[in-house]
């Protein structure tokens, strides 16, 4: 066999394990841990949801009527409301990698610094204006900035938020602002930075946060921020 053969033969084998490697690959998460047990008789929890018979399947697993298009009443201190449907809300999207999500906003209303640990978004603004960032991740020399990118946004303008990385939407407007935001999870999670680091349960020691936030050990400052009321706004 000639070389051009050998090349040929050996960009198949490369492509033949690759193909194999891909089709072991582990599906994103969709929790944010499972623990391995070695314990027979525990209880099963698979990465999404047990499937249904497709025998019992009826158009009503996969639809939903949430009646996504009238507004919402907002009653936290935050002046925004989130509607997420997703896999707990609509059976059907389940092993879709695919959820969706009203917001609306008060006037001055926040959706606060957060991320979605499993999921990126795509984030249409449909009434109003609002003012959209995103924090990008640690760059490589330890004492850069990381980067922020910010836009405001009205209606029919669309922003993308990557998977995992720290952002916010906040109404600027002189009106209230409705949003979509779509994403590609069925269970995308949500970590809110201020509550997470201030609500813990049970809470994080005040001289860590002191020392890491570099408030010169003052542990009263975290404690006061640790007795607040910390909410959400995901309904």
């Amino acid at each position: 066999m000639n070389s051009s053969g050998v090349q040929v033969l050996l960009f198949f084998a490369i492509l033949t394990i690759a193909s194999l490697s891909v089709e072991a690959y582990d599906p994103a998460p969709l929790q944010d841990f499972c623990i391995a047990v070695n314990d027979t008789e525990a209880a099963v929890f698979v990465n999404g949801k047990i499937c249904k018979d497709p025998k019992s399947v009826t158009a009503d697993d996969f639809y939903y009527a949430g009646g996504l298009n009238e507004s919402r009443q907002v009653t936290n201190p935050l002046g925004s409301k989130i509607t997420l449907v997703y896999d707990e809300i609509l059976s059907g999207l389940n092993t879709q990698g695919v959820a969706i999500a009203r917001l609306d906003f008060d006037l001055e209303g926040l959706n606060p610094p957060h991320l979605h640990p499993r999921g990126a978004e795509i984030f249409l603004v449909l009434e109003g204006t609002l003012y959209a960032g995103l924090i990008n991740s640690n760059p490589a020399d330890p004492n850069g900035k990381n980067p922020f990118f910010a836009k405001i946004l009205n209606a029919g303008d669309i922003f993308v938020f990557p998977r995992g990385m720290i952002h916010f939407q906040y109404n600027i407007g002189k009106t209230k602002a409705v949003a979509i935001a779509a994403f590609n999870s069925q269970n995308p999670g949500v970590m809110t930075i201020a509550k997470s680091i201030f609500g813990s349960e049970p809470s994080v020691p005040p001289h860590i946060l002191a020392k890491a936030f570099q408030l010169d050990d003052d542990d009263k400052l975290v404690e006061h921020l640790q007795s607040l009321t910390w909410t959400g706004n995901v309904n």
